[in-house]
């Protein structure tokens, strides 16, 4: 494993550096300002379209998606610095650079698995960043943890499939701009317990389709994935050929499209960790209390000594994960997937946490971003499937390399 970067990993470092230091940093403040004299606050900052458009003159677009033919073609190890840089500032960069949740799976799905009207239709509008789109699997009447539950029913009917069912957390549904679902639901009850389920492409405007509400995290309007929504879908009719793959093709697409979302989440939130720890010393060099500044006492030199060690540990599992998934693919990377997905969670809320500290009375306001960023890597304990569920399949598989 040699992870120095290749001559164009640097060159695209460098050119994404420049980007956020010249035009993402200074816009964060701008950002804030139109969103809070928005009047629907699921909107999107106007000068979100001004970053756009300079990340695409400076070829800074699509950079997730291996794909040559419809991305940068960069492997996972070439992306994962790239991810790593707009993680300073998760609710601009990803979608500046046409990179964000959900977007990127959704793409990454109809990339794989999509029909060629499929991608005419919604992945050539998708990469050129003219809609956005909405993943919707997580259910509130179920534990969707285990995706086997899913009620969500999509019947066919002649030249139609009929779908049925309410989800929340549908990640990306609020945003204005979005113009396509990616639903998941039941196909076949009484198949084999991971055959039943399918996905099928609903247009938002589709007769029956109700976004009903918002979902607040931690009382934040989190804008920056799309918005996540509770949708109800109630006798909804769309053309057989929406279906994605093939019937009973939903769960094996779902762990498909789950791989990549992971790493590319923990790849972002080492450079939240990173922008953590940065504020962490600036503010204790700063800050005096009891006669000296706060970064002399003790225990604040501890959380930095090891808030370094622990960005350094996540870094290097996450690395060697990227690295499996280009060389034996993402099921021989399963293990290192489920582990980064524990632990680099866990890593930047305990960075941010230690930086709130650092900042006192200021780190739960609105005056520094630490609290917003605690709150989406809290999320992301829960996200793409929780702590526990993580924890269970890998002892499971550390269990039956021992067994008799």
């Amino acid at each position: 494993m040699d992870f120095a970067y290749d001559a164009t990993t640097e060159e695209l470092r460098g050119r994404l550096l420049r980007f956020m230091d010249e035009h993402v940093h200074p816009a964060e403040a701008v950002a804030h300002e139109q969103l809070a004299g928005a009047a629907d606050e699921w909107t999107r900052p106007p000068v979100l379209a001004e970053l756009k458009a300079e990340a695409r003159r400076q070829g800074l677009w699509n950079l997730f998606l291996p794909d040559a033919e419809h991305g940068a073609g960069l492997t996972n190890l070439q992306y994962a610095p790239l991810a790593e840089i707009t993680g300073r500032s998760p609710q601009l960069a990803p979608e500046a650079l046409n990179c964000a949740a959900p977007d990127t799976g959704n793409m990454e799905v109809l990339a794989m698995f999509g029909t060629e009207r499929q991608k005419q239709r919604w992945l050539r509008p998708l990469l050129e960043g003219e809609i956005r789109s909405a993943f919707c699997m997580t259910e509130p009447e179920v534990a969707s943890s285990d995706a086997t539950n899913i009620a969500t029913s999509i019947r066919r009917d002649g030249d139609s499939y009929v779908i049925n069912g309410r989800k929340w957390w549908s990640t990306g549904a609020m945003d204005p701009n979005c113009a396509v679902f990616i639903v998941m639901g039941k196909t076949d009850p009484d198949a084999d317990r991971h055959r039943q389920q399918s996905m099928v492409l609903v247009p938002r405007d589709t007769p029956g389709v109700t976004v009903r509400r918002g979902m607040r995290v931690f009382g934040y309007t989190d804008g920056s994935h799309g918005g996540h929504a509770e949708v109800v879908f109630d006798d909804v009719r769309v053309p057989a050929d929406n279906l994605v793959a093939g019937e009973g093709e939903g769960f094996a697409i779902a762990q498909a499209r789950l791989g990549p979302g992971r790493i590319h989440h923990c790849m972002r939130l080492i450079g939240t960790a990173e922008r953590a720890l940065e504020l962490m010393c600036r503010r204790a060099n700063e800050r005096v209390a009891f006669g000296r500044p706060i970064a002399h006492q003790g225990v604040v030199q501890e959380w930095i000594a090891e808030s370094r060690v622990r960005i350094e540990q996540a870094r290097l599992l996450v690395l060697k994960t990227a690295w499996l998934m280009d060389t034996v693919g993402n099921k021989g990377a399963h293990t290192e997937i489920q582990a980064i997905k524990i632990a680099t969670p866990l890593m930047a809320e305990w960075v941010l946490d230690k930086a709130i500290q650092v900042h006192g009375a200021g780190g739960v306001s609105q005056d520094f971003p630490l609290a917003q960023l605690w709150a989406s890597a809290r999320t992301l304990r829960l996200a793409d499937g929780p702590d526990e569920v993580h924890r269970m399949s890998l002892a499971k598989r550390e269990l039956k390399r021992h067994r008799a």
